[in-house]
């Protein structure tokens, strides 16, 4: 007798293409493609995981546990490549943290479920070669380093206010930290996202990292008794010299001719762009999510209850907050200075 074929998987919802309307088809697809962020990131991690699996002739699709675990020990033992248009340099590439690994696996169990195939992610022998990589490399995450509001402060007075170049950094830099704003939020704002009120400046929120669904959220910054250093009046001035009220809020700035400022542009300054400024004005270790790990330890250090500060971070669990605060220097932040010896 002879054995009939398996199967061939069909992709996850394939199945109601044709018994439901065009619309109900694309809020599916929107449910199955998840965030615009995430995506981008899974689409990256697949492209290296279908390069390994060639090299090595195994099969990415689906994919064996085998295969998983010699995977996620390349990922641990080899650095990652360096981007096509990243800068030529001679420093040794960082290993991969432990949470890239984690999302190279999410990347494959999303493929697989969209392609109908299940995956051997949960596999408890993936699991144990996971462990032994957190005992054996760590699991710590390097995290983006806080700066003082002395320290922004002095960033800010050097910049040329008379430049435009001057005036769209303070404005961002000033309203990325007030605002514990994330790089993507920071590039999404467009100029009617922001409206003035008696009390602050309001700023309307579209979907983020931690609102995928796009419910009604907005954040609010205040006036400061310095005018150099108040983040609603630099907004403002910024605001002026765009002279519009629809488009990007934060654009990037073409160059001038010799001796004259740069000139707006009408492009959106990228996630990276902002990422750049940023080590521009404070260093090379600190990154855009400085602002936002400055705003939360500064809030923590004020006295600033976990509600006011979810307030502003719109994140969703006090758990965030702690680890977002960056109060590990055991010298500066430590009980035992106090104990009246």
């Amino acid at each position: 007798m002879s054995q009939l074929p398996a199967p061939v998987p069909q992709p996850f919802g394939a199945g109601l293409s044709t018994t439901v309307s065009s619309a109900a088809a694309a809020y599916l697809d929107a449910g199955l493609q998840g965030a615009d962020n995430t995506r981008r990131a899974y689409l990256s991690d697949l492209g290296v995981f279908d390069r390994f699996c060639a090299e090595r002739n195994r099969c990415p699709l689906p994919a064996d546990v085998a295969t998983l675990i010699e995977y996620v020990t390349y990922l641990a033992d080899t650095p990652p490549e360096p981007r096509a248009t990243a800068r030529p340099t001679t420093a040794p590439r960082p290993p991969r943290k432990f949470a890239t690994l984690k999302r190279h696996l999410a990347a494959i169990q999303k493929n697989h479920q969209l392609h109908g195939y299940d995956s051997a992610i949960a596999a408890p022998e993936l699991a144990a070669v996971l462990d032994g990589i957190a005992r054996l490399k760590g699991k710590r995450q390097k995290q983006a380093p806080a700066f003082t509001v002395d320290h922004l402060k002095q960033v800010i007075r050097g910049l040329d206010r008379a430049t435009p170049a001057g005036l769209r950094d303070r404005a961002l830099l000033l309203l990325g930290f007030a605002g514990a704003f994330r790089r993507s939020e920071l590039e999404a704002l467009d100029v009617d996202h922001v409206h003035l009120t008696s009390k602050s400046l309001l700023i309307d929120m579209g979907s983020s990292k931690t609102n995928q669904y796009g419910e009604l959220e907005n954040k609010a910054v205040f006036y400061a008794p310095v005018e150099l250093f108040c983040p609603v009046r630099a907004v403002l001035e910024w605001k002026e010299l765009l002279g519009r009220t629809t488009g990007p809020l934060f654009v990037r700035l073409s160059r001038g001719a010799a001796g004259e400022p740069s000139r707006l542009s009408k492009h959106r300054l990228t996630a990276k762009g902002i990422n750049e400024l940023v080590q521009k004005h404070f260093g090379a270790h600190f990154t855009a999510h400085s602002l936002r790990a400055s705003f939360v330890t500064v809030a923590v250090q004020k006295g600033q209850s976990n509600k006011a500060i979810k307030n502003q971070t719109k994140q969703k669990t006090d758990a965030m907050i702690e680890r977002y605060a960056r109060l590990n220097d055991v010298e500066e932040f430590n009980a035992a200075q106090h104990l009246g010896l």
